[in-house]
């Protein structure tokens, strides 16, 4: 790795979407610049098939990427009617090491977006169930973890996912709710990843959020190219920046720096199925 800092903590950016344009320039740059802040692994995420595809490919060139393969709820009307097949032939793949990002997102149904009726709503809201419940599927078939998104649809999302919490855990990223909320997911055995939201001045519901969760029950990501943490804030954000937010969540928890890293990078390892984590020095 790249220097003393690196050495001091080893921090995984556990969602990041490298295979968006805003990386095509530099995304060698990128890698190197997170392995020199110390974040040794970084995950990939899928967001349809091509993307997916895009995530393997970034993964198998690079030895600290890992990747997932899924498709996103607000890519639902794009999606094939069965994605299974598809799915299961990219889960395959060696450095995949969960499905998603999939789930429920009924932030823009047609009647807030459109003009559309109640009835656009509802269809679009079955086909957005439907996706979800086939990628749920998958990752029971293929013993791999879910990467859920979640917005304007709490009570739905975990409804549909908890008669599966038996055989699949899943990690509610970009958390933003409340801490009977974090009870919730910990209750089903699944785990909750916070962004550099934590660093916002107005981020004050995810760190009392945090607050709350037990060890062992979140993890750290950046979601980038957005939600850059203080001070990025305005600029693209990029993996090396989850070490901005892996301080904020120390001081709220209470714990060192160094603690988290260990911590969080310990339930990655434990979700994420064929995550390797570096050989200590």
């Amino acid at each position: 790795m790249g220097g003393r800092v690196a050495a001091m903590v080893s921090l995984i950016d556990t969602h990041a979407h490298l295979d968006f344009p805003d990386f095509a320039p530099d995304l060698g740059e990128v890698i190197e610049r997170a392995a020199l802040s110390g974040v040794t692994r970084i995950i990939a995420v899928g967001t349809d098939l091509e993307s997916s595809r895009n995530a393997v490919r970034i993964a198998a060139q690079y030895p600290g990427v890992f990747a997932t393969v899924g498709w996103h709820p607000g890519h639902a009307s794009e999606a094939p009617d069965d994605l299974r097949p598809a799915l299961r032939d990219l889960a395959r793949s060696p450095k995949v090491v969960a499905i998603g990002e999939c789930g429920l997102d009924f932030h823009r149904l047609p009647s807030k977006t459109s003009g559309g009726s109640p009835e656009e709503d509802q269809a679009l809201r079955l086909r957005q169930e439907r996706l979800f419940e086939q990628q749920l599927e998958v990752a029971a078939e293929t013993r791999l973890n879910v990467v859920i998104h979640t917005r304007d649809s709490w009570s739905e999302t975990l409804a549909q996912f908890a008669p599966h919490s038996g055989r699949v855990r899943g990690v509610f990223h970009c958390f933003a709710g409340t801490p009977q909320e974090v009870a919730e997911v910990v209750r089903l055995g699944s785990l909750i990843s916070v962004t550099g939201i934590l660093t916002f001045k107005n981020g004050g519901n995810v760190r009392t959020a945090l607050a709350s969760a037990p060890p062992g029950a979140f993890m750290l990501e950046t979601d980038c190219p957005y939600l850059a943490p203080v001070p990025h804030r305005g600029r693209r954000c990029e993996p090396a920046h989850v070490r901005e937010t892996a301080a904020v969540a120390a001081a709220v928890t209470g714990r060192s720096l160094e603690q988290i890293a260990v911590e969080t990078s310990t339930t990655a390892a434990g979700f994420f199925r064929g995550l390797d984590l570096p050989t200590p020095p």
